[in-house]
């Protein structure tokens, strides 16, 4: 009897190694990196000498400008602002205003002749002086807060802001239209001043307040802003008395009894 062999499993045949490739793979060369120029300086900083020069020639520029125009506008005042004062007049003050008022030369002082009556009276006056410089007057008041009237008004509402402190300037209907104006300019908006026509006065240009008058001939007269800064408010005997609240009515007053 034969012995069968032992059985073994077959052999699986052994499958060749693979070689590696030839020429072996390597990895990939790192490139290198890119080249990097110098950092740039950023833009702000070039910008800012360009912005600071700028702004130094515009503060400049407006300092020229401001400079210039107060200039202008000092000058135009100087221009419009009507008569210089009289250089010689000395400074005025509530205890020598009186004197500087009779320095200035041709002003007339009617207290000396008495004092002037503050009486009011019910219609028109008949005042010694053409324009009036006090006395009796209608118990309304002219508006004297720098008001110019093309028309006459009436004197004894005008002698009633006097005694408030008020100066009346008057011209005579022959006046140039230019003088006029000039006269308008020195009075227009500043309180205690008013101007208006008056027919009846034998210069071309009265200038009044309680009491004190000068007469000059040319609007541009110094004297008469050295007698606005002399006799306004100061020659008042009604002191602290308004010049707003009063008539604006030109034309005389009605006969006494009739009054409104």
């Amino acid at each position: 009897m034969v012995e069968n062999a032992p059985q073994h499993p077959p052999q699986q045949p052994q499958q060749p190694q693979s070689a590696p490739p030839y020429p072996p793979q390597s990895a990939p060369p790192q490139s290198a990196p890119p080249y990097l120029p110098q950092q740039a300086q950023p833009a702000s900083r070039a910008v800012w000498p360009w912005l600071v020069g700028g702004l130094v020639v515009l503060l400049c520029l407006c300092g020229v400008v401001g400079v210039g125009g107060f200039l202008f506008y000092q000058a135009r005042d100087e221009t419009t602002a009507g008569p210089a004062v009289d250089p010689a007049l000395p400074p005025v003050t509530a205890d020598n205003w009186r004197e500087a008022l009779t320095s200035i030369d041709g002003v007339r002082d009617y207290f000396s002749a008495g004092t002037l009556s503050q009486q009011h009276a019910p219609g028109p006056v008949d005042y010694p002086q053409r324009p009036p410089v006090g006395g009796e007057h209608y118990l309304e008041w002219q508006t004297c807060t720098g008001m110019v009237y093309d028309l006459p008004i009436a004197p004894e509402r005008a002698v009633h802001s006097m005694e408030h402190g008020a100066v009346w300037i008057t011209y005579h209907l022959s006046l140039d239209a230019a003088q006029v104006r000039r006269l308008a300019e020195l009075v227009s908006g500043r309180d205690y001043l008013m101007l208006s026509p008056f027919p009846e006065q034998d210069a071309k240009i009265s200038v009044q307040a309680w009491g004190y008058q000068l007469k000059v001939d040319n609007a541009d007269d110094p004297r008469i802003a050295a007698f606005i800064k002399a006799a306004r408010v100061n020659a008042a005997p009604e002191p602290g008395a308004p010049c707003s609240g009063g008539s604006t009515a030109t034309g005389p007053l009605p006969a006494a009894g009739t009054a409104t």
